[in-house]
Parts: structure tokens; C-alpha cells; sequence
């Protein structure tokens, strides 16, 4: 398969696929006018038994589920619609397929669409991934911010995790004792990597899930618990803030013409905190007091930046 015929079959394969999450369920002659229509079908109808392979073909690249109601005007509609609407594997690898499609077919214009660069993932995150399908043992010399030194060891790759445009791995290292927690790694900072020959058992009681339950970003630090935030948010920021939850656990419970007070339940980390200085003035802690002591600590810091003598 040549790669213009690839693309083609992607674009249609996206082209099916949201077409019948906009209808809900739609019946195929119903889906064959809206083809017809689409400048993407050249005129040409769609054959039931090309429609057939290509729902298996979209369960295979994107897991998408389509089925017919089997009674009355036998709709098609996605089983799993709920998983592709989701923060998953399988909504992740959909949306980067539809706007890799998209940007595909805008070559004319390639000058005017701008994209942020993400470079981590391109050296190391297809062998760190084959590397967690066969539980094997990786060797990586990494660079060490706070040491300003690099290291060589061996690490046990557990998961991977997107964040910020850069990716991580969390992995523990076989140089410490069996109770050491996994540590996170950053591709940006891996210098070299290697496969060894050698495999490991994921401990059967660790999930990634659990390991970032509760946090906002890539610091997982155990020792400061899950607990209530609540935010206090100007009504202009509180529309981004609505559009683009910060945190999964993020609840609005008072709304009127000047804030918003939004509620999380998550652990308030470095990065969390970061994302609230981001945010500058629109954006007031009010609880835990904790919290709103150390952001008013660090901004206070930076006011005696910044202050005249």
C-alpha cells in the first residue's frame, strides 16, 4: 500500500467514523447520500461490502466499534462512543489520527498552520513502548538537571505519559532495592537508550492509574495527599477554565456576572501550583489555607524581584 492510497483510506475511515457519531445512528443508505454528497467520494458510491471491511479495518487502527441495530431501519451507531469522548489511549490515538488527516490533506496551506514541536518522542518512545509490550529491561544514560552530570543504569519501564509537550517514563531502576519506588524520567534528558536482554514482572498490585491518582501533572509524590482545592476565578478566565478543565475533578459550584468558584479533589503539587501562577491575578486560592499561604509566599518572592529598592 502506497502512501497516498494509506492516507485515502484514512481520510475515510475518519470520514465514516464522525458522520455517525454527528447522527447518532444512521442508517447506510442514509450514510451513502451524505457520501455522495462529499466531495471525498468523487462521485462513487460506497459498496456494502467495502463498508464492511472498512468497520473492520476501524476497529483494528482506532478500536472503534461500529454495529447495526440488527431491527427496524438497521442504523449503524459507535458501541464505544463513550471511550473515544474520553482522556484514553483510544481518544488520543483517534483525535492525532483526525488532525494528522487534516493536516495531511492541507499541503496548499501547510505555511499557515503553525504547530508546537514535541521533539522527546521521536528518538525514544517507540522503543521504550516495545520495550513495556515485552517487559523488558532497558539501559539509558540520563542527564540529571539538579547534578548537572549524566548517568548510566538499567530501569524497568512501567508506563509513558504525555504532558506539556514533553513525554516521561516511569520506570524504577534495578540499581535500588525492590521497595524503591518507580521514578520519572524525561525523554528530552535520556541521552542514549539500549534494550538488554534481560525482562522483569510488573508487580501485579501497580497500575498507572493509581500511580497518578490525584495529580495534576507528572509529580507523583505520594506524601502530599488527595484533598479538597477551592478556587476562586474571574468570569473572563472562568470561560477557558470551563472549556478546558484543569484537573478531571474539577467542579463549578457558584457562577455569577464576576467569578466562578471552582472545586478540585487532587493532590496540589509543584505543577499544580505553577498552573495557578500561571493564571496571575484571575485566579485566587481559597482553600486549603496552606495553599494559599505558599502561593502568597512565592508571589510575595516575586514582588521582591521585581520592587524598587
Amino acid at each position: 500500500m502506497n502512501n497516498d492510497r494509506g492516507q485515502s483510506l484514512i481520510s475515510k475511515y475518519v470520514w465514516v467514523v464522525e458522520t455517525i457519531r454527528r447522527h447518532k445512528r444512521i442508517s447506510f443508505k442514509e450514510l451513502n447520500e451524505r457520501w455522495l454528497r462529499d466531495e471525498i467520494s468523487r462521485g462513487v458510491d460506497i459498496p456494502k461490502r467495502t463498508f464492511d471491511n472498512w468497520r473492520s479495518a476501524i476497529w483494528d487502527t482506532f478500536g472503534i466499534n461500529i454495529e447495526n441495530e440488527g431491527h427496524g431501519e438497521y442504523r449503524y451507531y459507535i458501541v464505544n462512543d463513550d471511550e473515544i469522548s474520553g482522556g484514553g489511549l483510544r481518544s488520543w490515538l483517534y483525535n492525532t489520527f483526525c488532525v494528522s488527516n487534516s493536516l495531511a490533506n492541507s499541503q496548499s496551506i501547510k505555511d499557515r498552520i503553525l504547530l508546537e514541536y514535541v521533539p522527546s518522542g521521536q528518538d525514544y518512545l517507540q522503543p521504550i513502548v516495545s520495550a513495556m509490550r515485552e517487559n523488558r529491561v532497558l539501559n539509558i544514560t540520563y542527564y540529571s538537571y539538579w547534578k548537572d552530570a549524566e548517568y548510566n543504569f538499567d530501569v524497568e519501564p512501567y508506563c509513558v505519559k504525555l504532558f506539556r509537550q514533553r513525554w516521561y517514563m516511569v520506570a524504577r531502576s534495578t540499581y535500588f532495592d525492590r521497595v524503591q519506588r518507580p521514578r520519572i524520567y524525561c525523554l528530552d534528558r535520556i541521552r542514549w537508550l539500549g534494550s538488554t536482554d534481560r525482562t522483569f514482572e510488573m508487580p501485579k498490585d501497580w497500575t498507572a492509574k493509581d500511580f497518578f491518582d490525584g495529580c495534576f501533572g507528572i509529580i507523583a509524590e505520594q506524601s502530599v495527599k488527595i484533598q479538597p482545592v477551592k478556587l476562586k476565578v474571574s468570569a473572563g478566565q472562568s470561560n477557558y477554565i470551563r472549556d478546558l478543565k484543569m484537573h478531571e475533578s474539577q467542579e463549578e459550584i457558584e457562577r455569577n456576572e464576576e467569578y466562578s468558584i471552582f472545586t478540585f479533589n487532587l493532590r496540589p503539587e509543584f505543577d499544580f501550583q505553577q498552573e495557578l501562577l500561571w493564571n496571575g491575578e484571575d485566579v485566587e486560592v481559597l482553600e486549603p489555607l496552606w495553599l494559599r499561604n505558599e502561593i502568597a509566599g512565592k508571589i510575595k518572592r516575586m514582588w521582591n524581584k521585581y520592587k524598587e529598592d
